[in-house]
């Protein structure tokens, strides 16, 4: 451990990440939505990334509790933010860890000549408290491997750090959760040679219904995420639509991909009520139905026993 202090604040700034260019967007903070009748886990955020003062993460863990969001899985994505997942995780009832290098930073590390050191690390983390449950986001990214300049050897970087989380999520029985960017085929290819742990989970399932039902075939859990609700996306509904229901989970990548009417701006747990009330449009169920599913789902892909099962009341 770092000594890092998990406070109230997170630990990066999302202008340091922000993929979207162009005109600044409005940062107006939405209000929170109507909240669910049955709570869910947000499978997927990022609280150690903050825009400014948009949110703390107990104030964030508090507003989405207020909505039915009552767990929600933190992912690490390089070394700072798995070390904060992890102290985040014992501080925070509500949170369990994810711990892994992005595909994004295996070529850094690599050009660094320390991915090894860095691996070493993040298994390390790993076994470091039982509320790390997850092995992740890691993948492969072709977008941003197009865009970095850093070539074959960036991309063997990428294929490598992918290969050695599949088998710590193996070895170490954790979930494996899978960052896939304009790489379905390659995701899969590598699955398939080093045969996929016995939990794992598509993050922001970004496909259509042919490639949902390859990776079910496979054992998949598919998360699905704002994009769920924006009308370019008709390929991402066709994909929900064929989801088994026993295999689906929701998820907000925070602070990305904000649902809509709210597309644009910082994403929050708090938010995600949004995207299940499309999801459960989509599906043609009955809303209560989808969430205690979800709440199952969740359950049995990252294990249960942590934080609260119902909304918090006034």
């Amino acid at each position: 451990m770092s000594g890092r202090a998990t406070s109230d604040r997170p630990t990066r700034s999302r202008a340091a990440t922000e993929e979207t260019s162009g005109a600044r967007r409005d940062r107006a903070r939405p209000t929170a939505p109507e909240p669910l009748p049955h709570p869910v886990v947000d499978t997927h955020c990022h609280l150690d990334i903050a825009d400014g003062d948009w949110l703390n993460t107990r104030t964030a863990i508090r507003a989405a509790t207020d909505v039915g969001v009552t767990r929600i899985v933190q992912i690490g994505c390089d070394l700072p933010g798995a070390r904060w997942a992890v102290e985040a995780a014992r501080e925070h009832g509500a949170l369990i860890a994810g711990v892994a290098l992005h595909p994004n930073e295996a070529p850094r590390h690599a050009a660094a000549g320390d991915l090894e050191e860095a691996l070493a690390e993040i298994e390390q983390l790993a076994q470091a408290h039982d509320k790390v449950r997850v092995i992740g986001e890691t993948g492969l990214d072709h977008f941003r491997h197009a865009q970095s300049g850093t070539g074959d050897e960036g991309w063997a970087a990428q294929e490598e750090s992918f290969r050695r989380h599949i088998d710590l999520a193996k070895r170490l029985d954790k979930t494996l959760v899978i960052h896939d960017r304009d790489a379905h085929d390659d995701v899969l290819r590598i699955l398939d040679e080093e045969g996929a742990p016995d939990r794992w989970v598509m993050h922001c399932f970004s496909g259509d219904e042919v490639f949902a039902r390859r990776c079910l075939d496979r054992g998949a859990h598919l998360s699905f995420a704002g994009p769920v609700t924006f009308k370019n996306a008709p390929g991402l509904r066709r994909a929900l639509a064929v989801t088994p229901v026993d295999r689906i989970l929701v998820e907000t990548d925070a602070p990305y991909l904000t649902p809509a009417p709210y597309r644009g701006r910082p994403n929050a747990s708090y938010l995600m009520p949004y995207t299940v009330r499309a999801m459960a449009e989509v599906r043609g169920v009955d809303l209560t139905t989808l969430c205690v599913a979800m709440d199952a789902n969740a359950d049995k892909v990252f294990g249960g026993q942590w934080g609260p099962r119902t909304a918090r009341q006034g």
